[in-house]
C-alpha cells in the first residue's frame, strides 16, 4: 500500500500529489525523501506544512515537519528500522506527518493534480 502526500505548490499555490512509501509510529505517519532537500515536496513542506494524505481507506488532513537525524537520532532510529523491515530501504530525509482530522475517501473527493 503506498501513501498518497498532497502538498501546496510553493510557486503556483497549486495542490501537488505525490505516491510514496510510509510507515505508522505512535499516530504519526512517516514518509522518507530519497532526495532529501532537492525533492520538489519537500520544498512544497518547508514553504507549507499543511498537507492532506491518502492511505487506504484514510483521508485526513495534516501537519508535515522535517526530522532531524542529529537532533532526534532516537526516533530517526526507529524509523528508519520500521522502513527497513518494511520496504528494504531507508536512506533519505524522514518526514513526519501528523493527522489533523480524517474522512473517509470517495474518488470524487481527489482533485490533486499528479506529479513526479
Amino acid at each position: 500500500m503506498f501513501l498518497y502526500l498532497t502538498t501546496t505548490g510553493r510557486r503556483t499555490g497549486l495542490p501537488r500529489e505525490i505516491e510514496i512509501w510510509f510507515t505508522e509510529r505512535g499516530g504519526h505517519f512517516y514518509v522518507i525523501a530519497e532526495h532529501r532537500d532537492r525533492a520538489n515536496w519537500v520544498r512544497n513542506i518547508r514553504a507549507n506544512l499543511h498537507v492532506h494524505v491518502r492511505a487506504g481507506d484514510r483521508r485526513f488532513a495534516g501537519t508535515a515537519r522535517l526530522v532531524d537525524d542529529e537532533r532526534e537520532p532516537d526516533l530517526a532510529e526507529a524509523v528508519k528500522a520500521l522502513s527497513d523491515a518494511k520496504y528494504g530501504w531507508s536512506d533519505g530525509l524522514i518526514v513526519e506527518i501528523t493527522p489533523e482530522n480524517s474522512w473517509p475517501v470517495s474518488p470524487e473527493s481527489v482533485t490533486a493534480r499528479r506529479v513526479r
